[in-house]
C-alpha cells in the first residue's frame, strides 16, 4: 500500500514539473512577439525606425513619379507629327504643352527653336532632357546614402548591447543569463533590423536607377525621332 502512495506521489510531482514547464514555455511564446522584440532593442531602434520610413516614403513617391513619366507617348509623338508635316506648328506646340510631360517638355522646346541651326535645336532638347532626368532622380540618393547608414547603426546597437552586457554584469556580479539577456536582446535586434533596412533600401535604390534608366533610353530615342523628323523636308 505504502508503494503505491510513493508511486502515486511520485506521479503527481512528474505531472506539476511537466505542468510548470509547459507553461513557462506558454508564457515565453506570448512575450515573443515582434513588437516587444523591437522595443528591447532600445533608443538605436529609433533612428533605425526613422530610416525605415524615410526610405520607404522616398521609394513610393519616386516610384509613382518614375512610372508615371514613363507611360508610353507613342500617341504624342504621331500627333506632333502629323502638325509638323501639315504646317501646324502652333498646333504641336499646344499638344507637347497639354502632355505635361518629359518628352512633352523636351519637344516643346524643340518646336520653338524650329528655324536655327539643327544644333541649336539638338541643344535645346539635350538642356531639358537633362533637367528632365535630374527631376526624376531627385531624392533617389538619400535612399544609397541610408543603405549605407542603417547596418552602421545596426554595428552601433551591437557595440552599445556589448558594453551594456559588461555593465550589468559589473553591477551584479554575477554572469547570469538573466543579467546578460538584457544587453544580447539590444545586440542583435539593432544589428538585424540594420542589415534588413540597409538591404531594402538597397534594393530600392536599384530598382528606381533601372527604371530612370529606362525612361532616358526611352527620352533619347523619341529625342532622335523628333531630330529626323524635322530634317526631313530638307533632305
Amino acid at each position: 500500500m505504502s508503494l503505491l502512495l510513493q508511486i502515486t506521489d511520485t506521479g503527481k510531482k512528474i505531472a506539476d514539473t511537466i505542468g510548470h514547464i509547459a507553461q513557462a514555455t506558454t508564457s515565453g511564446d506570448q512575450e515573443l512577439h515582434f513588437g516587444d522584440l523591437l522595443v528591447k532593442g532600445g533608443v538605436i531602434m529609433i533612428p533605425i525606425g526613422i530610416l525605415a520610413v524615410l526610405g520607404l516614403v522616398i521609394f513610393f513617391e519616386r516610384y509613382f513619379t518614375i512610372r508615371k513619366a514613363s507611360q508610353n507617348e507613342s500617341n504624342l509623338m504621331m500627333q506632333v507629327r502629323s502638325s509638323i508635316l501639315s504646317g501646324n506648328l502652333q498646333s504641336a506646340i499646344a499638344i507637347c504643352k497639354n502632355s505635361n510631360s518629359p518628352l512633352g517638355r523636351m519637344l516643346q522646346k524643340g518646336l520653338l527653336r524650329i528655324g536655327r541651326p539643327i544644333k541649336d535645336i539638338e541643344g535645346a532638347i539635350e538642356n531639358i532632357g537633362k533637367l528632365e532626368v535630374a527631376k526624376l532622380e531627385k531624392n533617389i540618393g538619400i535612399l544609397g546614402i541610408i543603405a549605407g547608414i542603417a547596418p552602421m547603426f545596426g554595428f552601433l546597437g551591437t557595440i552599445y548591447g556589448v558594453i551594456k552586457i559588461f555593465y550589468d554584469i559589473a553591477q551584479s556580479g554575477n554572469l547570469s543569463i538573466g543579467v546578460i539577456s538584457g544587453g544580447l536582446y539590444v545586440k542583435m535586434v539593432t544589428a538585424a533590423a540594420g542589415l534588413f533596412v540597409g538591404m531594402v533600401a538597397y534594393i530600392c535604390y536599384h530598382i528606381l536607377n533601372m527604371m530612370v534608366d529606362k525612361v532616358i533610353l526611352k527620352l533619347e530615342t523619341d529625342a532622335i525621332e523628333f531630330i529626323d523628323l524635322l530634317e526631313e523636308p530638307s533632305k
